[in-house]
């Protein structure tokens, strides 16, 4: 039976880098992962606890019911001014006050220009929810868009390796009982 991925794509461009690295992935564990890309991001309201009492918004319910659902996260996002996107952060912390991401496996790229304080932080608060984080399902891609043509192929050979390797440590972790894992 194929594993269940959702992947979360921390930009919102239509033509994103980081998509392009997601369907990537797609294509690599297709024959094992059904990996569904979460669109969401921007409809999901800016945090409020107050609002997270006893019924989060819908919005935030659905979000949170497919991270429960999913086997596994793929988060893919780029870095703006040294830190996550807004909108993905925002959806982190809908998440916080709940333990669907606990001993969840995921996988974390970051592909952006510099991206070393982004992923930093993501890993950071990935640990601090505490997901099931491995340091082979972790990537930092810098310069991403000099790695990956203007019709979304990864152009660049070791970023092509990386990922294909990364892909499987996923699908490894996937199939792996939590005793066996490492955190990272």
């Amino acid at each position: 039976m194929k594993k269940t991925v959702l992947a979360i794509c921390g930009s919102t461009r239509s033509q994103s880098a980081n998509l392009f690295i997601i369907q990537y992935i797609a294509a690599v564990l297709a024959n094992d992962v059904k990996m569904e890309v979460y669109d969401g991001l921007t409809q999901l309201p800016y945090f409020n606890p107050d609002l997270d009492k006893e019924n989060a918004p819908p919005v935030v319910e659905t979000f949170r019911q497919k991270i429960a659902s999913a086997d596994g996260i793929l988060i893919c996002t780029p870095e703006y001014v040294f830190s996550l996107p807004g909108v993905l952060k925002n959806a982190i912390e809908w998440c916080v006050s709940t333990t669907i991401f606990s001993e969840k496996p995921v996988a974390l790229i970051t592909a952006s220009a510099s991206g070393v304080a982004a992923h930093q932080s993501l890993r950071l608060v990935m640990k601090t929810i505490y997901t099931d984080l491995r340091d082979d399902t972790q990537l930092l891609i810098q310069g991403a868009k000099g790695k990956i043509d203007p019709y979304g192929h990864v152009s660049d050979a070791i970023t092509a390796g990386q990922l294909n390797a990364l892909a499987h440590a996923f699908l490894d972790q996937l199939h792996q009982p939590l005793a066996n894992q490492t955190n990272g």
